[in-house]
């Protein structure tokens, strides 16, 4: 008979960032990786956009049809604040984690020549980059500040104890690309987020059962007073007002919530999760295996890199 693999711990880090300020929040992410791993955690999951931010209550100074020049100098502190993957910030995070010994799940925003993506970094225990997943779309304001993502990183990574994936925030309500996960395998579904709703709670449940999978979801917990430079935040009247009130969980195979949601500020939430509970949890249901009906439904997914310039030399 199979041997039952072991248990492990998980945690998901509630946590505000730095906006705009790239080297504190590399900072403050390198020492919760070590108070994460402190708990005996061997994944560590981040919220969306930790470094170097999620820009709630920015405008940018847009409107249909109109920019001001106020905003075209929020957006360059912003894309000079965001990371090169791979770069110096990754170096720093990918020693944090082999020093941990831990796996980091970890939400960025990558910069890429002139265009800001909303990306997940995935960190070994040895420190190692394994991948990255850049968002395939942006929500609402976001497409104003982000580029989109495209299929060749559809990431999914092997740890000894499963496959880790991740998709970020609105991208959960895409039912394809949640398909596209099940396929291959994910059995640690990491979700950052910057939804704090009441609503997204259940929407991890769902996918947790729909997946048969671990769900671990992380959300910052962030005040208007975080925001410290000259950015204009149209939200919350007072330095202490909450933008975003957190919400992190952590939820099992069958839609239970083993920790969480959490309110009540910055947090490390953990939880021991058993990796069989996966395929007891699969007894019944398989939504990539024997509950598909592909002679009816199948999902084509596009896997290449979409770059916007494809060079071809003359031979010789």
């Amino acid at each position: 008979m199979a041997t039952t693999p072991p248990t492990i711990k998980a945690a998901v880090v509630q946590a505000g960032a730095i906006p705009f300020d790239t080297s504190a929040c590399v900072a403050k992410a390198v020492r919760l990786t070590a108070e994460a791993a402190a708990t005996g955690a061997t994944l560590v999951v981040f919220p969306e956009a930790f470094i170097p931010g999620y820009p709630k209550g920015m405008d940018y100074g847009l409107v249909v049809g109109a920019r001001d020049p106020r905003g075209r100098e929020e957006f360059r502190a912003y894309l000079d604040a965001s990371i090169v993957v791979p770069g110096p910030e990754t170096q720093l995070l990918g020693e944090a984690a082999a020093l941990a010994g831990v796996y980091v799940v970890i939400g960025v925003i990558e910069r890429d020549g002139g265009t800001c993506y909303c990306t997940v970094l995935f960190f070994g225990p040895d420190g190692s980059l394994l991948g990255k997943h850049r968002k395939l779309m942006p929500t609402v304001m976001e497409r104003v500040i982000w580029g989109f993502g495209d299929g060749s990183t559809l990431t999914v990574v092997d740890a000894p104890f499963g496959r880790i994936g991740s998709v970020i925030c609105w991208e959960n309500y895409m039912p394809m690309l949640r398909m596209a996960m099940y396929a291959k395998g994910v059995q640690f579904y990491c979700a950052p987020t910057a939804d704090d709703r009441d609503t997204w709670l259940p929407s991890m449940q769902h996918i947790a059962l729909e997946g048969r999978c671990f769900v671990l979801t992380a959300c910052q917990y962030l005040r208007r007073g975080d925001f410290t430079g000259p950015e204009r935040v149209a939200l919350g009247d007072s330095p202490a007002a909450v933008l975003m009130r957190g919400g992190s969980a952590i939820i099992d195979p069958l839609g239970k919530v083993l920790v969480g949601p959490d309110f009540s500020g910055e947090t490390i939430l953990t939880a021991e999760l058993d990796p069989g509970e996966i395929g007891r949890a699969k007894f019944d249901f398989d939504v990539a295996g024997h509950y598909s009906r592909p002679d009816i439904f199948q999902l084509v997914v596009n896997e290449a890199p979409m770059p916007p310039v494809v060079t071809r030399k003359p031979p010789g």
